[in-house]
């Protein structure tokens, strides 16, 4: 073989050592573009990376749709997930061979970031709030993706590093991370894909973490790495490059910024889509002004080439010729789609009403009731089997949308609509009809009847009646109905411009003066009619939840929890018409159903369930499948029961089902099966390095369910805020009627870890903790106590108080103490104070602390309270910029013992590094 990088029986990084030695410096910067360049002398393809595979492959044509991810997830099934990976994976390779500049086989997937606020808008693109079962479904998904050959299938790429959990102003914000918070969750949730050797690639996310920008993290290199068992491949985001000049302004020129990108860690560029052009040319320029070296770019060189080696790309035999197109959505991958949708499927209430009996005649009515949603990362539906096409399978079915049907009367006349299928502009003249959709947070969509197309805005500003629904990057078919005297107003959610008639037409107004003020008339009340029809069938099935590019979805979180008004109008008047009502819900985040979990007796939820959704949904209907999802996040009653979208001190503010003390509307791992569950005989063994837990569930009703048991553990002492119960393993089951079975996880004690502050490591500490199992974190059936054996955190050492490492902290916000690494506090408010615990001080000493204040200011130390007794008073002298800290000094009177001290910034904006005393 006349090239070493050729042949398969050497080491990879071998084979990858060959060929960058074999590449010239320009060739080499040709790599670091998401199109990388080929190399026709030594016979290399072009590559590209970033093929969309969520829940399936996505943006390149039909393909097997399986649930959204946080609905895989909610099977509490990792072979599942896995298996769904696998067939993901199979059909890429089939679309690469067709397309191989089209299909990549670097998928970018999946998403592990834990979901930490059901607010945020890719809600349905996480697992799990809880980062440990976030990274078990991550695993199964990426090792599905990867395969378990020498040669990947595919190279899945974890999104997104790190702390990303809001839309709003998601390229500006911080996502402020004390260490607890980024080592036991943030980080928890990438490091088992990465361990395992699932995942091979990661993507850094939009917005910057403590201050600096998280393309910029030293985590990529000091943490995610060192994980890895291979090279690691980090991809940018989309157009995420130019932020770290453009709107984040971290550095004046481009290539400084991509310098200091490349020097971070990151390896790919994904910028202006296919044209590498300037991308290139801001490194070229960095290298020529020596703030990178060649070194740097064979370092990120490496990492690309690596994972085209173990592609298989430079094999003499290309792999996997055995897989064609006929694997998309084979058979096969219909019946595994039917499997995950209806594990997923979640009963939330269940009053007796559900399973249904077959001869029942059912009113299936709602929005969601006839029509399947594609998310902005979900492939193309190849066929659909609706919620009324499955129930209509099984038994006789009444249906309506239950939307109301409008016209629009202006001053100039009635809205009209052509009748052509291609659509066009709407104008003034006789009447036209529209289906009113009530998408939530204002939204609303209009239907044309003529056409039964939606409503949207052309480039030009016009209203057209020309698409079937909602769609794309830009939604341009949604608006919100202001109220004015005599009339409402639309207004173009994506532009924020009011709709106007001029000479006839409507379109977009420059001037919200010239806004159309319209009259809605109902020519047929949705509600109405589907009451109607629910008081003719035996039981109502209403079918409601969000649309995925409406209110909730990439680039726009919501503002509340609230099922929108028509759909909970609709529920009612359904309810009210016929009280044997079953409320679907079909959503890629958590609703607050309060008005439902009082007055409707059966309730399920599931994500948007794929292709096979409605087989799924009357496969548990009516019984022939028991549920077997569990939710994977808390749903709450209220919006007011969460922190700001923007704090992400989930420990400080007691969220997610870890910290919440509040009573939920449905808990972290609830679901409920048609059988009942006992459960007995709980042990907790800890030994060396493991815990061992067990416990005999039985099923004690009439009929085979599935349970999901579920080991918790509490720490009942420590010396810093435990969770007030921590996921640590379950078993899904299958048990007969009157079936009992002894079940149980073995935890490795590291998992019982915390990040002790004062020593910057996880410790096991010594202390009672308690067992706890049962079907969710909020039903525990039993307890039972043991001894976790571990050390105890000693006091810490004066002679090193790290600002950001504190124990706790008010009216300050994490920042960066220098641009390339290390973290520091800044006070955003007089008074603001950091608190270190059990300081070890010894007589006389010398407080010095390192801090920075353009405007200068002032720091009192104060022992035992913010307000407690004054140990120092130091001035801060104004500095140039924060990242240029000084010492400033002060004496000590004698103090002795162990003392909590309090660092109190008089002003606000000092940034402050370090606190350290000597005698």
């Amino acid at each position: 073989m006349s090239e070493p990088f050729r042949d398969p029986a050497r080491p990879v990084a071998e084979r990858v050592a060959d060929l960058v030695a074999r590449l010239t410096v320009d060739e080499k910067i040709g790599l670091l573009h998401q199109y990388q360049a080929p190399v026709d002398r030594l016979g290399l393809e072009p590559f590209r990376t970033g093929t969309e595979a969520l829940h399936g492959l996505a943006w390149l044509g039909p393909a097997t749709v399986f649930p959204q991810a946080v609905g895989l997830a909610s099977t509490w099934n990792p072979e599942l997930v896995r298996r769904v990976g696998t067939a993901t994976a199979d059909e890429v390779v089939a679309f690469h061979r067709k397309d191989r500049s089209g299909a990549g086989r670097n998928v970018w997937a999946p998403v592990v970031n834990p979901l930490r606020d059901p607010r945020w808008g890719r809600n349905e693109e996480g697992y799990s709030e809880d980062p440990w079962l976030t990274g078990v479904m991550g695993t199964a998904y990426a090792s599905g993706l990867k395969g378990d050959g020498r040669v990947m299938k595919t190279a899945p790429t974890l999104k997104h590093f790190l702390a990303y959990n809001n839309e709003t102003d998601r390229c500006a914000t911080s996502s402020n991370l004390p260490p607890r918070v980024l080592h036991e969750y943030e980080l928890r949730a990438f490091r088992a894909p990465v361990e395992a050797g699932a995942a091979v690639a990661v993507m850094p996310s939009y917005n910057l973490v403590n201050g600096r920008p998280a393309h910029l993290s030293p985590l990529i290199n000091d943490v995610l790495r060192t994980w890895a068992r291979d090279d690691l491949l980090v991809v940018s985001d989309a157009y995420a490059p130019a932020n770290l000049f453009g709107v984040q302004a971290y550095y004046d020129d481009p290539a400084e910024a991509y310098a200091h990108a490349l020097r971070a860690g990151l390896d790919s560029f994904t910028q202006d889509d296919a044209d590498p052009a300037a991308t290139l040319g801001h490194v070229r320029e960095a290298l020529r002004r020596g703030l990178i070296d060649e070194s740097d770019v064979d370092t990120a060189v490496r990492h690309a080439l690596s994972i085209r080696v173990r592609l298989g790309e430079f094999d003499p035999i290309e792999p996997f010729l055995e897989i064609t197109e006929a694997v998309v959505n084979r058979p096969e991958h219909q019946r595994l789609a039917r499997e995950a949708a209806t594990e997923s499927m979640t009963l939330l209430k269940n009053d007796g009403l559900l399973p249904l009996a077959a001869a029942t005649k059912v009113a299936v009515v709602g929005p969601l009731s006839d029509v399947l949603l594609e998310d902005w990362y979900s492939g193309t539906l190849p066929y659909q089997v609706t919620a009324r096409a499955g129930l209509a399978g099984r038994t006789e079915v009444l249906w309506c949308e239950g939307v109301d049907r409008i016209v629009l009367r202006a001053e100039e006349g009635y809205v009209s609509a052509g009748a052509e299928t291609t659509g066009g502009p709407l104008t003034t003249g006789p009447s036209a009809e529209f289906d009113l959709f009530d998408w939530g947070g204002g939204a609303v969509a209009l239907r044309s009847v003529p056409n039964g197309r939606h409503v949207g805005v052309g480039d030009d500003g016009v209203l057209v009646n020309d698409q079937p629904g909602p769609s794309g990057w830009e939604v341009r078919q949604t608006f919100r109905m202001e109220d004015r005297f005599r009339g409402v107003v639309l207004r173009h959610i994506f532009t924020g411009r009011y709709v106007g008639i001029s000479k006839g037409v409507l379109g977009l107004a420059d001037d919200p003066e010239n806004a159309a003020v319209f009259v809605v008339e109902t020519v047929e009340s949705g509600a109405g009619r589907a009451a109607r029809l629910a008081a003719e069938a035996d039981v109502a099935v209403v079918v409601l939840g969000d649309h995925p590019l409406v209110n909730g979805r990439e680039t726009e979180d919501r503002a509340d929890l609230a099922l929108p008004p028509l759909q909970e109008d609709l529920l009612r008047a359904v309810h009210a018409a016929n009280p044997r009502t079953v409320l679907v819900v079909s959503s890629g985040y958590p609703f607050a159903l309060n008005w439902a979990q009082e007055h409707v007796p059966a309730i399920l939820w599931s994500s948007h369930g794929g292709q096979e959704y409605g087989h799924a949904l009357a496969d548990v209907v009516f019984g022939d499948a028991d549920p077997g999802g569990r939710l994977t996040q808390t749903w709450y009653r209220s919006a007011c029961e969460l922190p700001d979208l923007l704090d992400y001190d989930i420990i400080t503010t007691d969220a997610t089902y870890l910290y919440f003390r509040g009573s939920p509307l449905y808990p972290f791992g609830h679901g409920l099966s048609y059988t009942t569950f006992g459960y007995s005989d709980l042990t907790a063994v800890p030994g060396e390095e493991t815990l061992r837990l067990e416990a005999t569930v039985a099923n004690t009703g009439d009929r085979a369910g599935v349970e999901v048991v579920q080991f918790y553990t509490h720490q009942c002492r420590s010396r810093v805020k435990q969770p007030v119960r921590s996921l640590r393993g379950f078993v899904k089951v299958r048990l007969a009627p009157g079936e009992s079975r002894r079940v149980g996880v073995t935890v490795p004690l590291r998992d019982l870890a915390f990040w002790d502050v004062t020593r910057d490591r996880f410790v096991v500490e010594d202390a009672p903790c308690k067992a706890q199992v049962g079907p969710s974190s909020g039903a525990i059936r039993l307890c039972a106590r043991f001894h976790l054996p571990g050390e105890t955190v000693p006091p810490r050492d004066p002679a090193a108080l790290e600002a950001a490492a504190c124990d706790e902290y008010d009216g300050m916000t994490l920042c960066e103490a220098a641009r390339d690494r290390g973290d520091a506090v800044r006070s955003a408010e007089p008074g603001a104070w950091v608190r270190f615990r059990d300081v070890a001080l010894a007589g006389e000493t010398t407080a010095v602390v390192t801090a920075a204040g353009e405007e200068g200011g002032v720091i009192t130390l104060r022992l035992g309270d913010p307000l407690g007794e004054i140990a120092a008073t130091l001035a801060v002298p104004r500095t140039t910029s924060r990242f240029d800290p000084v010492e400033t000094r002060a004496h000590l009177s004698p103090v002795t013992g162990v003392r909590d001290v309090y660092l109190v910034c008089e002003n606000e904006g000092v940034t402050v590094t370090t606190l350290r005393f000597h005698a």
